[in-house]
């Protein structure tokens, strides 16, 4: 019998529920159950077709190589021409540094910054990679409360008052996941005021959805705030905005303290990306935006629909859903916890959530439904569920 023995780190390390969902929904569908799956976090949309063809022709091309280990300098250069045409900002490509998706950016950022002794706060309920990350490099996670009263989005108050001589990382995500939360420019400009006082703390912007926001709100890049690049890494990627997301291709701008550090990491973890999907990750950038345009209108739309629908469901109450492609409703009138309604909803009435606690401990009392998903599914897995309760 063998008696392995694991590093004591591994029982620090978390999952991604949304994932442990899927798989009992496939395993469930696999029996001849109809499922309706409202709980994994991707767009139900494929990759347009310009892409694919560019990462085709790569690959015909001969690109089958190593590239560098930051990204190929063009892919870099298309990422500085996009964020300067979408947000107005002037970004150096040589602080690009392309990754196979958004997580190897907040496992590199947490490493940077966490171990123990340190401590990193992160926003709860949250993705919940970063308190998983957090706590297995040894540091402290300090949640930041997102609360239903305040449309889900940061109180920079709130934030600021947390901070200690022991704060390497402030980690925040707007739009966010999975609340679908946005928080307004008046609360970042609070946040960015007052860490001028806080020179030793580090802020990792998750702007992933950055292009998926509803009824005119605004986007809010923290690259816009110049005061504090030389201590900003800013996350965004392919996978949502050009359903990408098997693709794994993510990228990060870096303080230039921190670049030599993460182009380390890479060559120690990775080596470089994939090098097709980094000529797709071109043509995305510099190709037409019709399908994400399209994308975005087909999600608001079913946006309106799911909120709609959950206010009508008996013990359940939704705020608007400000951004990316989840709703966030409030089920305590129903009288079950986040874990047990998921687990019915999805046994009983086969539908596939994911509970608010997956993301933390402020998410309890809450379920996640995406709605990345037909609009015609979305209406009848809300149908099955208000039948149940």
């Amino acid at each position: 019998m063998t008696e392995l023995k694991f590093a004591e780190s591994l029982s620090r390390l978390g999952t991604e529920s949304a994932f442990v969902v899927l798989a009992r929904a496939q395993q469930l569908a696999a029996q001849g159950r109809d499922i309706i799956n409202l709980g994994i976090g991707q767009p139900d949309f494929k990759t347009p077709d310009h892409i694919v063809e560019a990462g085709i022709k790569a690959l015909r091309d001969g690109h089958h190589g190593y590239t560098p280990a930051n990204g190929l300098p063009a892919l870099r250069e298309a990422v500085s021409a996009d964020l300067h045409r979408r947000h107005g900002v002037e970004v150096n490509p040589d602080n690009v540094v392309v990754v196979p998706g958004g997580k190897p950016t907040m496992f590199f950022a947490v490493l940077m910054f966490g171990e123990p002794g340190a401590e990193i706060m992160y926003p709860n309920p949250g993705f919940p990679i970063y308190e998983s990350v957090i706590r297995y490099s040894g540091a402290t996670p300090v949640p930041i409360a997102l609360k239903e009263e305040n449309g889900f989005a940061f109180s920079a108050e709130e934030v600021l008052g947390q901070i200690t001589d022991k704060t390497r990382l402030i980690i925040i995500n707007s739009p966010a996941n999975p609340t679908g939360g946005v928080t307004p420019r008046e609360e970042i400009d609070k946040l960015v005021k007052g860490l001028l006082d806080h020179p030793h703390v580090a802020l990792m912007s998750d702007e992933i959805y950055s292009n998926m926001l509803y009824g005119g709100r605004e986007h809010v890049s923290l690259l816009q705030y110049p005061e504090i690049r030389d201590r900003l890494i800013m996350l965004d990627g392919w996978s949502k905005t050009y359903a990408m997301t098997g693709w794994r291709l993510g990228y990060a701008v870096w303080p230039d303290a921190c670049v030599d550090h993460v182009t380390r990491l890479c060559i120690n973890d990775h080596s470089c990306v994939n090098a097709a999907t980094q000529f797709a990750g071109i043509a995305a950038l510099e190709g037409p935006q019709d399908a994400v345009h399209d994308m975005v209108r087909q999600f608001d739309a079913r946006r309106e629909i799911i909120v709609r629908e959950l206010n009508a469901l008996p013990g359940v109450r939704c705020a608007d859903a400000a951004g990316a492609f989840y709703a966030f409703p409030n089920i305590e009138g129903t009288g079950m916890s986040a874990k047990e309604a998921q687990d019915r909803f999805l046994d009983e009435a086969g539908v596939a959530t994911v509970a608010g606690t997956s993301f933390g401990a402020w998410g309890e009392g809450y379920l996640r439904f995406s709605y990345a998903n037909s609009a015609e599914n979305i209406l009848e897995a809300l149908s099955r569920i208000r039948k149940l309760l």
